[in-house]
């Protein structure tokens, strides 16, 4: 049976300088997944920073995917970093998705490191099955790379015209007005094709411009996700599980009266708290198939939380999981997150694979890890660069909720602003 050696723990001066450097020397791994909360310590992170690179063991199966992956969390020791992709739907409910998968992203994978560093405040612990004291000393000894010339932008397409867009919308509205959903997350698919880049700097530009308390970096092989995640799907500590859905964004402003103003707006906008409340009923359904009956509450509805670009609605549901339950059941049971279909969900997940033109993968799934105590923490996977370096091939989606109330055209110009964000990422990628 594989035990890491003892961890030990150092004394750092500077945590951003050493992220920087444990990071890109990880990063020439196969397997590498990094977790970073970008300085939002937002009530329940359990570390600042977290990577793990190589892998001593792994889990992609193809079928009974979450099956396999209670047997994997029970029989193999240690963390277990990796991802859930969003098409594991067809194994929670019968559906199934004829899209065309251009990324080809596994449906779950998972990795046991073989070194694994995690940071909080000025202090780091190293895990490794070599040295930890020799792993911190190559971290400090690691030059970083300098800034070279960035290549050129790609040639980002757009999956779906304006027309086609605002067509879907109103098709969309249709079904609404029939009853079949309440509302319905719906995303536009950006891309480009034969694309060289470093994921590694493309990653921490992402990062830098657009800090999240959920960004991830996530490498299998020639597979990478980069993501600058504002979400949790589920964190569980203990017994107690907890969900913190997002609906609801608007910009910030250089002007302090007016951003507050932007920010008073969108906690007083019925628009934004009836697509809010729609998903927290979601969620508090979804937690109450994992809890203890009577434990489900909503401790914060509608709080509004601010980061470097934006204001956000965020809401938080708490329950007490029925003792016995396994991690990978209670995460069933919630997955994929209602924040990133709709409701009802079934439907709505029907209706995103008649109307979207290719299978989301990992877009919209969650990244994140199993603690050796049995707890875990995962995100969802949005404002993310999927990325293929083997083919070029480079996607990054975008969405927003489509409600009864919606203005198609004030959707399409939503999503243009989200794309705009990583599209400037390309001018300037270091």
């Amino acid at each position: 049976m594989f035990h890491m050696n003892a961890a030990e723990e150092f004394s750092i001066d500077d945590p951003e300088q050493f992220k920087l450097k444990a990071f890109y020397r990880a990063s020439r791994q196969e397997h590498v997944c990094c977790l970073d909360s970008g300085g939002y310590h937002e009530g329940h992170s359990s570390f600042d920073w977290l990577i793990g690179s190589g892998a001593r063991s792994s889990l992609q199966p193809v079928e009974n995917c979450f099956g396999a992956l209670e047997t994997f969390i029970k029989e193999v020791p240690g963390w277990k970093l990796g991802f859930l992709g969003y098409d594991l739907k067809n194994e929670v409910e019968r559906l199934s998705s004829e899209n065309s998968d251009p990324l080809g992203f596994p449906p779950l994978y998972f990795f046991v490191p073989r070194e694994l560093i995690m940071l909080k405040g000025n202090s780091v612990r190293i895990s490794s099955e070599s040295s930890p004291s020799g792993v911190f000393r190559e971290i400090l000894d690691t030059p970083l790379p300098e800034a070279g010339a960035p290549p050129p932008p790609p040639r980002i397409r757009q999956r779906v015209s304006r027309a086609g867009y605002l067509e879907t919308v109103a098709a969309i509205r249709r079904h609404i007005v029939e009853g079949d959903v309440y509302e319905l997350n719906y995303c536009l698919d950006f891309y480009a094709e034969n694309y060289e880049c470093d994921p590694a700097r493309l990653f921490l530009r992402l990062n830098e411009t657009a800090p999240a308390p959920f960004a991830s970096f996530l490498k299998l092989g020639k597979q990478f996700i980069l993501c600058a995640s504002p979400e949790r799907f589920l964190k569980k500590t203990g017994s107690r599980i907890i969900s913190q859905p997002i609906k609801g964004t608007i910009r910030r402003s250089e002007h302090p009266g007016e951003d507050q103003a932007l920010k008073k707006a969108l906690r007083n906008s019925e628009k934004e708290q009836a697509e809010n409340v729609m998903i927290v009923d979601l969620v508090r359904n979804d937690l109450s198939r994992s809890a203890v009956p009577g434990t489900v509450r909503v401790s914060e509805l509608f709080g509004i939380h601010t980061f470097r670009h934006w204001h956000q609605m965020i809401s938080t549901v708490e329950a007490e999981a029925k003792p016995g339950l396994s991690a990978a059941d209670i995460i069933r049971h919630a997955f994929p997150m209602g924040s990133m279909t709709g409701a009802p969900k079934i439907m709505a997940m029907k209706l995103i694979d008649k109307f979207e033109e290719v299978k989301r993968g990992a877009f919209s799934g969650a990244i994140g890890y199993f603690s050796p105590e049995g707890d875990f923490d995962f995100n969802v996977v949005i404002r993310s660069i999927l990325y293929n370096s083997q083919t070029g091939y480079l996607s990054f989606p975008v969405g927003s909720a489509i409600t009864y109330d919606s203005v198609a055209e004030n959707e399409y110009e939503e999503c243009l602003l989200k794309a705009k964000a990583i599209r400037n990422l390309f001018n300037s990628a270091r």
